[in-house]
C-alpha cells in the first residue's frame, strides 16, 4: 500500500469509502463467491434469444467480475462487469435490490469487484443484460484505473504494469488467451505424432547447444559457476541415445544478449528430436506445427501479419541457400571459392564480415543481407554451410554443406532444424574448430561438452532435430509487432527508487 503522503485525492476518497464499508459491516476485501456462469457462457446460452423469449423462461445466473464502467443516475443504473470470458452489462435497480444495497453500489468505483445473481434480459436496443436481484460487494480497488478510452498512454507502462494493460486493452487480453490456445494446439500436434514431452534442467555446468552468451551464476554448495541454459538441445539428444526416440521440450532458455522487437533475454522455445528422421522429415513436422497453430487462429489457416496476407493452407516452398542467393544476387556459392574470392564478393556487394570468417560464414551473411528480407510467404531454406552449423550432419553430396533448414516467413526466421550430427569424432573436431574460432575473436561459440561427446560414442541413431521460437510464432499468429507484446512480463530495466 502506498504511504499516506503519496495519496492523491482520488486514492484518498477510495480509502474513505473502504472505511465506510467496514463501518457498515461490509468486508471491503470480501470472501469466497460461487458463480455459475462466465460472461461468455451467458452470451453463448442466451445470446440468440429475443427479448420476449427471455422474458418467458427461467434464466437466473450468478456471475462475478470487475466493474469497468458505470452509467445512470437516480434509482436505476447500468454497469459493465469484466471476467475472464469478457464483458457483460448489468442493470441495477433500487426497488429490486433494496435501498441500502443500491447505495453501496452507487458509492462503488470503477475497478471494484462485484458478485451478483440476476435474470438475463435484453434491453430495447438488444443488448444482453443481467438484471440484478442480489448484489455482493467483493473487493475495493484503492487506485483508479486508467481512462478506458485512452488506456495506458506510456508504452513502457504497458509492459511494466501488464495487469493494467490487460484490464484496459481487450486486444492484449485476447492475445494472451490466444497464446495459450496456440501452445495447446502445438502440444496436441506433437502428442499426436507420438512425441514424448520432457523437462530438462535450466541450470547447466556447460553452456552449450547454441552459439550464444550465457547468464552465469554461482552454486554455493558445490562452489562452482553454473549457467542458465541457452538451449535444450544436448540434453534432449542424450535422451535419444537413451532410447526415447521421439522427444520434445517446450520451455524457457536464457541468452545474455541484446534486446529488441524480436529478442528478450528469457524466451520460450520448443526443441524436438526424432530418431530415424532426416531434415526432410522434420520439414514435414515443422509444416504440421505451423499449420496447427494457424488453424486454431482461423479454420482456413489464413492470417494477416502487419498488413501481409499469409496462407498456411498451401504446401510450404523450398529452396537451397545457394539457390536463393543466386536468385537475388546472381552469385553462385555452390562453386568452389577461396576465402579471398569470397571477401572480394562481400566487398563489392557491401556485405560486412569478420576477419576470422570462412567462405561459409560469408555465404550466410550474403543470405541474411540480400535474400532474407524478400522471403514473405512460408519457405524452407535448406543446405547450409558447415561453418555455421556445428551440430548438423554433413551433406553426402557436398561436404561443404550440411542437411539443415530454416523456415522463413515475412522476412524472419521461425524455425531451425537439421539432420543431427551423430558421429562423435566429427562432433569433437567441430567443437575444437569452434574453440579455435573463439581464440580468434568469436565470442559466441560452443565449448566442448565432453559428456555429450561420450554419449554419442555409445551410439545415437540417425536423428532429425528442430527448434522453434514459440514467442515469435505467437507474434506471427496474433499480429504482434514486438516480442514484448506476447510476453506477460518482459524483461525491463529497473526503475530508479522513487519512480512509480
Amino acid at each position: 500500500m502506498a504511504k499516506e503522503e503519496h495519496l492523491n485525492d482520488q486514492m484518498q476518497v477510495r480509502r474513505d469509502k473502504m472505511k465506510k464499508l467496514r463501518d457498515e459491516g461490509i468486508d471491503p476485501f470480501g470472501q469466497k463467491f460461487k458463480r455459475d456462469h462466465l460472461s461468455s457462457e451467458i452470451r453463448e446460452e442466451f445470446g440468440d434469444l429475443s427479448e420476449d423469449e427471455l422474458a418467458k423462461q427461467e434464466n437466473m445466473v450468478t456471475i462475478a467480475g470487475r466493474m469497468i464502467a458505470k452509467r445512470g443516475s437516480g434509482k436505476a443504473s447500468f454497469a459493465d462487469l469484466f471476467d475472464r470470458g469478457g464483458k457483460i452489462q448489468i442493470y441495477v435497480r433500487q426497488d429490486i435490490i433494496g435501498e441500502d444495497a443500491y447505495q453501496v453500489f452507487k458509492d462503488s468505483d470503477i475497478g471494484d469487484f462485484w458478485g451478483l445473481t440476476g435474470d438475463v434480459i435484453k434491453t430495447r436496443v438488444g443488448e444482453l443484460t443481467i438484471r440484478a436481484r442480489k448484489m455482493t460487494f467483493l473487493t475495493k480497488a484503492l487506485r483508479p484505473l486508467p481512462d478506458k478510452y485512452h488506456g495506458l498512454q506510456d508504452p513502457e507502462l504497458v509492459y511494466r504494469k501488464r495487469y493494467l494493460d490487460l484490464i484496459t486493452n481487450p486486444e492484449s487480453f485476447k492475445r494472451f488467451h490466444d497464446r495459450t490456445k496456440i501452445i495447446k494446439a502445438i502440444r496436441n500436434y506433437m502428442d499426436g505424432q507420438h512425441f514424448t514431452e520432457v523437462e530438462t534442467p535450466a541450470l547447466e555446468t556447460v553452456a552449450s547447444g547454441a552459439d550464444a552468451r550465457p547468464f552465469i551464476t554461482h552454486h554455493n554448495a558445490l562452489n562452482i559457476d553454473m549457467y542458465l541454459r541457452i538451449a535444450t538441445e544436448l540434453r534432449l539428444k542424450r535422451l535419444i541415445v537413451g532410447g526415447f526416440e521421439r522427444v520434445y521440450e517446450l520451455g524457457k532458455v536464457f541468452r545474455n544478449e541484446g534486446m529488441d522487437k524480436r529478442h528478450n533475454p528469457e524466451f520460450d522455445t520448443m526443441e524436438t528430436y526424432a530418431a530415424y528422421f532426416d531434415y526432410e522429415d522434420v520439414m514435414r513436422e515443422t509444416e504440421g506445427i505451423f499449420k496447427a497453430a494457424a488453424k486454431v487462429m482461423n479454420p482456413d489457416m489464413k492470417i494477416t501479419y502487419q498488413g501481409t496476407d499469409l496462407d498456411f493452407s498451401k504446401p510450404f516452398a523450398r529452396m537451397t541457400m545457394a539457390e536463393s542467393i543466386k536468385k537475388y544476387t546472381g552469385i553462385d556459392f555452390e562453386k568452389d571459392m577461396t576465402i579471398d574470392e569470397a571477401r572480394q564478393l562481400a566487398d563489392e556487394n557491401n556485405v560486412q564480415y569478420e576477419k576470422w570468417w570462412k567462405v561459409g560464414h560469408i555465404m550466410n551473411a550474403f543470405f541474411e543481407d540480400k535474400v532474407q528480407p524478400n522471403l514473405e510467404q512460408p519457405i524452407f531454406i535448406y543446405k547450409y554451410p558447415i561453418e555455421v552449423s556445428p551440430l548438423a550432419h554433413k551433406n553426402r553430396e557436398d561436404p561443404r554443406f550440411v542437411d539443415r533448414f530454416e523456415l522463413y516467413i515475412v522476412g524472419s526466421e521461425f524455425a531451425n532444424a537439421f539432420t543431427e550430427l551423430n558421429d562423435p569424432i566429427d562432433q569433437r573436431e567441430r567443437f575444437e574448430a569452434e574453440a579455435r574460432e573463439h581464440a580468434e575473436g568469436n565470442d559466441e561459440y560452443q565449448p566442448i561438452d565432453e559428456d555429450f561427446v561420450e554419449a554419442l560414442e555409445y551410439g545415437m541413431p540417425p536423428t532429425g532435430g528442430l527448434g522453434v521460437g514459440i514467442d515469435r510464432l505467437v507474434m506471427l499468429m496474433t499480429n504482434a509487432k514486438s516480442i514484448r507484446d506476447v510476453l506477460l512480463f518482459p524483461t525491463m530495466r529497473p526503475l530508479d527508487k522513487g519512480d512509480n
